[in-house]
């Protein structure tokens, strides 16, 4: 199904939305279904999805792979973390899913490493599953509940995104890295300039990218609210599967010649500069000189954003012989078991450990707040993808996002330095580190799949932290309620349901967790949320891009518990906006945003004639009532007539039931 004249046509994308297309017109803007071969679930999201599959009475997973990874809750301060292990592993087995244990690795590079396949689709329950778009696949992001499906043998729906083809020319210039790459794109566009569109790389710069490299640049796609970012399958790729003993598994992929897109823009690799992302947002970005001389009390290395040996043996050799500044943490967050071995074998382990590094466990730990909180108020460098406020553990966080070579220069020096200052205050060059040949690859912690016949006697093992999911109730016909709370832009989901040490163990126990949702806005919502969720429900006012980065789906799921039944917004990012109608909340967009200044918290609003409004699939809009001010506004819906069904019926999972 081709495009219309003037559209992308020929491109990457495309091609893997076409050979995977179920449904719908690859139109922008128009829902499509897509067949998925791969999924990818996590600790922090998993134990919700396996609970899904109970819910949808799957026997065994129906993809070509799916992979269940360990790798957020895995600092165990007590027994809950590791008895939700227990019933993953369980779940694993039952449904006939890999297992990558504990300690294994992040999912995305470890997925990259072991499953990855060029024009392969992977729908992840995690934002960052955008990664896979470094291999040539067409990787996304989404809510457990979409994964859940996915791996019942259901299509994948999202909205048509824009093509949006960015053209590399040049090379890095010395002391500048891929990371520095994405900064730049979010320097330029912020967290929403992404939204409702695929990121597309091609052009002679590619080259000069290794596979790791893109994966850096396509993990932080999510932070510019991309449906997903994609690289042609070329010799990078190549070269990449069979360093890992998987070159069977390469197929050439890029763009035609004449490839047009909905979108252009070009990158000069050559023109950048070390760049960093100032507290407390990946879109606040400057360059490092213009921030260098704050002083630093944490630089942490690691996270699927900064995924490969290079990135951990460039700061080894810069530090290799010396010593970290006093009063400076230097955290090593290795992203896999087989870079920590590599890393080993070359000896760079021994000069971070020598020059005062600490080593952690491998996996998400700091960048998900478990482990490694810096000290409130002081400055914490990391080579992460996100410094939302809180998400290090820590309420007064003070977290910039920076390259690898900048974090090292910085833990040396004690202040936020550019590399190449350093570096010419030293006369020392640029490290051009050599990765043990062949790459270490260590399946020891992946359990593959049981035997259909073995698999259907295992018993799943489930702790007393992990409650049944909520049953939820379909969508009055008339909803009339207090605005419980009216918030800004860019409202992250970690300011919705929290990660962090202290809530992130009740990931699996919904009443618990309901307790910390959106308590970085108002101490108090939990608890008013509660007073009214049996009598009217509340709803929520929201400014622009509400639920921006993780596609953690407790952010939908523990407001619908306390009562939740509408967001009024002037936009959303795209996971969230999903997961809402997925768990029967309804999602409403103001026609004139203007409209948002005329509401405020504790405002009582009437929606009525809702059954009606919703079943009309040519028209949108539906108006609301402002009881307390006496005045009307016009809202609109984006939700296609699958989602409308899904909300009156109170959530994906009653629609399927009835």
């Amino acid at each position: 199904m081709g495009l219309p004249h003037g559209h992308a046509h020929g491109t990457v994308t495309q091609r893997l939305i076409g050979d995977h297309l179920v449904s719908g017109r690859m139109m922008p803007g128009e829902e499509i279904a897509l067949r998925v071969d791969q999924t990818l679930t996590q600790d922090a999201t998993g134990t919700l999805v396996m609970q899904e599959l109970e819910a949808l009475a799957l026997d065994r997973v129906r993809t070509q792979v799916s992979v269940q990874y360990v790798d957020h809750n895995i600092l165990q301060a007590d027994e809950r973390n590791a008895e939700d292990h227990e019933f993953l592993r369980s779940a694993a087995r039952r449904f006939g899913l890999w297992f990558s244990k504990p300690g294994n690795g992040v999912s995305h590079p470890t997925h990259m490493q072991h499953f990855g396949a060029p024009g392969r689709t992977l729908a992840g329950s995690d934002s960052h599953t955008c990664a896979g778009g470094s291999l040539g696949m067409l990787a996304i992001g989404t809510g457990g509940l979409e994964v859940a499906l996915a791996m019942a043998g259901r299509p994948l729906h999202l909205t048509m995104p824009k093509i949006w083809g960015i053209r590399l020319t040049g090379e890095l210039p010395p002391w500048v890295s891929a990371k520095d790459v994405i900064l730049e794109l979010l320097r330029r566009h912020g967290v929403q300039g992404g939204v409702h569109r695929v990121l597309e790389y091609h052009g002679p710069g590619l080259a000069s990218l290794t596979a790791m490299d893109r994966h850096v640049i396509a993990n932080m796609g999510a932070e510019l609210g991309a449906t997903t970012t994609v690289f042609p399958s070329d010799d990078a790729v190549r070269r990449f599967l069979e360093g890992v003993g998987r070159g069977e598994d390469f197929v050439p992929i890029t763009a035609d010649e004449d490839a047009s897109y909905d979108l252009d823009e070009e990158i000069d690799l050559s023109s950048l500069e070390p760049l960093i992302a100032r507290p407390t947002s990946p879109g606040n970005v400057v360059p490092v000189r213009e921030a260098a001389g704050e002083p630093i009390g944490q630089a942490v290395i690691g996270s699927s954003a900064n995924p490969g040996f290079r990135d951990f043996a460039v700061p080894a050799a810069m530090v290799a012989g010396r010593q970290t500044a006093p009063g400076v943490s230097l955290d090593i967050n290795p992203t896999s078991r087989e870079i920590l071995q590599d890393l080993t074998r070359s000896g760079a382990t021994f000069d971070l450990i020598a020059a005062g590094g600490r080593i952690h466990q491998s996996g998400c730990l700091g960048c998900i707040g478990m482990g490694q909180a810096p000290a409130a108020g002081r400055n914490s460098l990391r080579t992460f993808p996100r410094n939302f406020p809180g998400r290090s553990g820590t309420e007064d966080d003070a977290v910039w996002l920076c390259s690898p070579e900048t974090a090292a220069a910085s833990a040396l020096t004690g202040v936020i330095t550019d590399p190449r200052d350093w570096a010419d205050r030293l006369s020392a060059s640029p490290p051009t580190p050599y990765a043990p040949e062949p790459p270490s690859v260590n399946a020891a912690m992946l359990e593959p799949p049981l035997p259909p016949d073995e698999a259907r006697r295992v018993r799943l093992r489930r702790g007393p932290n992990i409650s049944a999911l909520p049953d939820l109730d379909p969508l009055p016909d008339t909803l009339e309620g207090p605005v419980l709370l009216k918030a800004g832009d860019d409202v992250s989901t970690d300011e919705i349901s929290p990660a962090g040490a202290k809530a992130l163990p009740y990931r699996s126990n919904i009443p618990k967790l309901a307790e910390f949702t959106l308590t970085r806005l108002d101490p108090d919502y939990p608890r008013r949320a509660a007073s009214v969720r049996d009598d009217t429900g509340h709803l929520i006012v929201a400014g622009e891009n509400y639920g921006q980065g993780s596609s953690r789906e407790h952010a939908a799921i523990t407001p619908r518990y306390l009562g939740l039944r509408a967001v009024i917004a002037k936009s959303y990012a795209r996971i969230h906006w999903q997961n809402l109608a997925n768990f029967g909340v309804l999602a409403l967009e103001f026609d004139d945003p203007g409209d948002y200044e005329r509401v405020e918290a504790g405002d009582r609003l009437r929606l009525s004639g809702l059954h009606e409004a919703l079943a009309r699939p040519d028209d949108p809009t539906l108006r609301v009532r402002n009881t307390t001010r006496d005045e009307e506004y016009p809202l609109r819906h984006r939700l296609s007539p699958r989602q409308c069904e899904a909300v009156l019926a109170g959530g994906i999972i009653a629609a399927l039931a009835r």
